[in-house]
């Protein structure tokens, strides 16, 4: 595995990292990029060893990259200001950064990986650009109770999590109180994506731990009412996380899903 750069993308330094299939030289059969999606408070190095473990497991290459403000990218002066995360971030992130990262990265038609911030911006992505297919763990199609109750939590207890979350980025406040400042705020709690699901056509699998602090089993069980052709997986003994919480069980449902997909290619 390489080590991150920063790449220059829609004026931004992102930083991002490129993770080399293993079987680089069978061309006869080319899989789509596997690009991981980050969650609220995620990064590259956040994610740690797990997309490496995907990538293996599927024998595609990978692409991860930190967000604005998060990891080693470009910060956000006045976060808390005129900096501050309008309501519609992750349509901003959906629809101009990540196509532009994918146009510089020279990436057609990926398979979109992510988590909870990143599995909402990848379903906006897949409902009106081209993908390969689209996994999403824990993501957010509508604003719940829950969600803000548990947001809030991590505001009252930021002291504590930030030591542990500085060692993923290079200005911790500045990675959390964008996401949770905007999360927070009057005009997010209308956020609702849902209109869009529809418009998906690419296979779609759906993750979600049936003890998510974050989010009921509404989130993926709209996205199943929109997108009928969804393959939905509810894991037992797992919380916000499924990548963390239960490994083994997530790259199973993965590589299951990716078989499939190569069953339909194959008729």
């Amino acid at each position: 595995m390489t080590s991150p750069t920063l790449i220059a993308v829609k004026g931004l330094e992102l930083e991002v990292l490129h993770i080399p299939r293993a079987q680089a030289s069978n061309t006869l059969s080319p899989k789509p990029s596997c690009v991981f999606l980050h969650e609220g408070l995620g990064s590259v190095a956040l994610w740690k060893d797990w997309p490496q473990k995907v990538c293996e497991s599927l024998d595609c290459e990978g692409w991860v990259y930190s967000r604005r403000g998060y990891g080693q990218s470009e910060g956000i002066p006045d976060v808390r200001g005129a900096g501050r995360l309008r309501a519609d971030y992750m349509h901003h992130e959906a629809q101009v950064v990540l196509p532009a990262l994918l146009a510089a990265l020279n990436i057609q038609s990926p398979l979109l990986i992510g988590h909870s911030d990143g599995g909402t911006i990848a379903l906006i992505h897949a409902s009106q650009f081209e993908v390969a297919s689209c996994v999403v763990m824990a993501p957010h199609v509508m604003v719940e109770d829950i969600s803000i109750q548990a947001i809030s939590q991590a505001r009252d207890n930021y002291d504590k999590l930030k030591p542990r979350l500085a060692a993923f980025h290079k200005d911790v406040d500045v990675a959390f109180w964008q996401w949770n400042d905007v999360w927070l705020s009057e005009e997010f709690r209308s956020f609702d994506i849902r209109p869009l699901l529809h418009h998906i056509q690419a296979p779609l699998l759906a993750i979600q731990g049936m003890d998510d602090a974050y989010g009921t089993m509404a989130q993926i069980d709209e996205i199943a009412e929109q997108v009928p052709h969804t393959q939905v997986v509810k894991l037992s003994q797992c919380g916000h996380s499924p990548h963390k919480d239960q490994p083994q069980r997530v790259l199973q449902a993965l590589k299951y899903f990716s078989s499939s997909l190569g069953k339909i290619q194959r008729h």
